[in-house]
């Protein structure tokens, strides 16, 4: 078998929260190039089907769009029995999901109680429940590919000076502390899935360009080995294609870090 062939999807069914807009459509987008039809939830229904109707135009692929909000565990149960009724296996999950809560105080003592459980609840809790029930379903196939979406924030803290002087709004501490979450539960789910034949790793992001003030991503650039943030619709793809499919089959319970060398100077 040529080593193209082994990051084929042809046949698979890949199973993406989040997954239509930025990082979560752009790996929806790789693994249906590679073959896959996709489930493509998002916390609106139309936003789903809008991305659906594009990876179907652009791949040729079959696209089922959900709405789903992943804080609510009887949703993610209906939601992955739905996905596997659909053409009768996941072999696929990646735990995009996550997120802070816009137009909310970020910093640490001006946060509310509330929006500190709402942002665990979607970035870390919605994922254990996906882990949970769609991982249930890979047990029962004997077969399986997880991919949660953990955060360079979860491995080092943040010089929130950067955030200050360039007019952008800090990080929350709680989204570091969701996303180690996160690094922590792709471990012991990747030893708990192994002997069921399921496979889980995690993607750590660090930051992309996405319309930053330029003093940022000046500074943020300057602060990373490689002298530039990430690229939507490049950067994520391989990786996610890789953990993805027969390439990766030797790797479980790997956080993949992402940022261009960020923490290498941190």
């Amino acid at each position: 078998m040529s080593i193209f062939d082994s990051f084929s999807l042809a046949g698979k069914v890949a199973l993406v929260t989040g997954g239509a807009r930025t990082l979560g459509y752009d790996m929806a987008d790789a693994l249906a190039d590679a073959g896959a039809d996709l489930v493509i939830t998002s916390r609106e229904l139309a936003h789903a089907e809008a991305a659906a109707e594009k990876l179907r135009a652009a791949r040729g692929v079959e696209v089922l769009p959900l709405a789903l909000d992943v804080r609510q565990h009887d949703a993610v149960a209906a939601a992955a029995i739905q996905a596997r009724a659909w053409q009768g296996h996941i072999d696929v999950l990646i735990n995009n999901a996550g997120g802070g809560i816009p137009g909310r105080p970020t910093d640490l003592f001006a946060r509310a109680p509330e929006d500190i459980e709402a942002l665990i609840g979607v970035n870390l809790t919605g994922a254990l429940f996906c882990c949970q029930e769609v991982g249930r379903i890979m047990a029962e196939q004997r077969s399986g590919k997880i991919i949660n979406i953990a955060s360079i924030a979860g491995l080092v803290g943040r010089d929130r000076a950067m955030y200050h002087r360039t007019g952008l709004t800090q990080q929350p501490v709680d989204y570091a502390a969701a996303k180690a979450g996160v690094i922590g539960l792709t471990l012991d789910m990747a030893a708990y899935l192994a002997p069921f034949g399921v496979y889980v790793n995690c993607i750590s992001p660090g930051g992309f360009e996405r319309g930053q003030p330029p003093a940022f991503v000046q500074a943020y650039s300057e602060r990373t080995a490689l002298g530039r943030m990430g690229r939507d619709g490049i950067d994520i793809k391989g990786a996610a294609l890789f953990l993805a499919s027969a390439a990766s089959d030797y790797v479980t319970g790997h956080n993949l870090v992402l940022d261009g060398g960020f923490v290498l100077w941190h």
